[in-house]
């Protein structure tokens, strides 16, 4: 083990904002912690509801237990001070300090990538987004060869440690696993987008023991009962884990493309939950019921033979090994005008 998170913290130097998101209240900032690349990104907790109350686990589960009751940490019971800005007849504005707690009713969620990479570097830094028309000729000559050059070992470690090495075994949700089975095994854990605590912003990946299915371009016409198997079972699951405050219906499962790493995963949230970045939004996240019905209407190579719009963008090495001139070429060709260097006497950015 490693020094705790807390050491960790207290040794970054700061060196730049990389995303300020005041809607979503994240923040991400690049620094140091002795002398290597840190990224930490800070988001402000959910409020706690009067009804939503937490406890902790019992009897080994993993998952928290939710009912109903009074609480002293709820946004109202737990204001400490009110300070108002102004009113207007029925209408009344102010500002105040809500009771803090670690456990029960903590700020905001924290996470640290160290030593950061580049690529995690490129990921969080903010940047302008493009919608780009990937046909299947352009998934087989520019990115089917990225994915297989990235796509290794090493970069896939973690995942294979969390599949078969018990790594943040502490946090799994579900886990379907039997050695003569493997394809039809997924294990279910937290996203660390997700504090644990509110269920209307529950966020649950799901990693499949499927090693031959690295991103949604390999989904083909026999994969659907595969398919169908994974939404029932991950929709029958996850509303008993939590005591079935949540229901089936109120569970959005999704795959996003491109994924942020090329072993095949689903994501599953709330329905409830607000776009916690880009990826959430149309343009990236594509349901995976979409997928199960394309499938109905594709050859034997499934989504290989279908053009998908999706957003991208410009640090993704994807846009500058062709994208950025394809998007040109396809703007080109449906008579979109292009845009002037000059507007208003100021010159505008490409």
């Amino acid at each position: 083990m490693g020094e705790p998170l807390i050491a960790l913290v207290r040794k970054f130097k700061f060196t730049r904002v990389l995303n300020s998101n005041p809607q979503t209240k994240v923040l991400s900032l690049l620094g140091t912690i002795e002398d290597k690349d840190a990224i930490i990104t800070v988001e402000k907790t959910h409020f706690l509801y009067d009804e939503n109350v937490r406890k902790q686990p019992m009897g080994g589960r993993n998952t928290p237990i939710f009912y109903h009751c009074e609480n002293e940490y709820s946004c109202i019971k737990g204001i400490q001070e009110l300070k108002e800005l102004t009113s207007n007849d029925i209408y009344h504005w102010g500002l105040t300090i809500i009771r803090q707690d670690i456990d029960q009713n903590p700020t905001a969620k924290i996470n640290l990538i160290w030593p950061a990479t580049y690529t995690h570097i490129k990921k969080y830094d903010q940047q302008n987004l493009h919608l780009v028309k990937e046909t299947p000729e352009m998934y087989e000559r520019i990115v089917k060869p990225y994915i297989e050059e990235i796509s290794s070992t090493n970069s896939l470690a973690w995942v294979y440690k969390i599949l078969y090495e018990g790594a943040e075994s502490e946090r799994i949700i579900y886990k379907d696993f039997q050695e003569d089975k493997k394809n039809d095994g997924i294990i279910i854990i937290p996203d660390t987008n997700w504090d644990g605590l509110n269920l209307e912003a529950l966020y649950l990946v799901g990693i499949v023991y499927r090693d031959d299915i690295k991103s949604l371009r390999d989904l083909k016409k026999k994969d659907q009962q595969w398919l169908m198997e994974l939404n029932r079972k991950i929709k029958s699951i996850i509303p008993a884990c939590y005591n079935y405050a949540i229901h089936p219906d109120e569970l959005r499962i999704f795959i996003h493309y491109q994924p942020s790493y090329y072993h095949f995963h689903l994501h599953i949230v709330h329905i409830r939950l607000p776009g916690i970045n880009e990826g959430i939004n149309a343009g990236k996240s594509i349901l995976l019921d979409d997928v199960i019905e394309s499938l109905n209407y594709l050859g034997p190579d499934g989504m290989r033979e279908k053009t998908i719009t999706y957003a991208i963008g410009e640090h993704h090495d994807l846009w500058r090994r062709g994208f950025e001139e394809e998007v040109a070429k396809q703007l080109e060709r449906e008579g979109i005008p292009k845009m002037p260097n000059i507007v208003n006497g100021f010159e505008m950015q490409n």
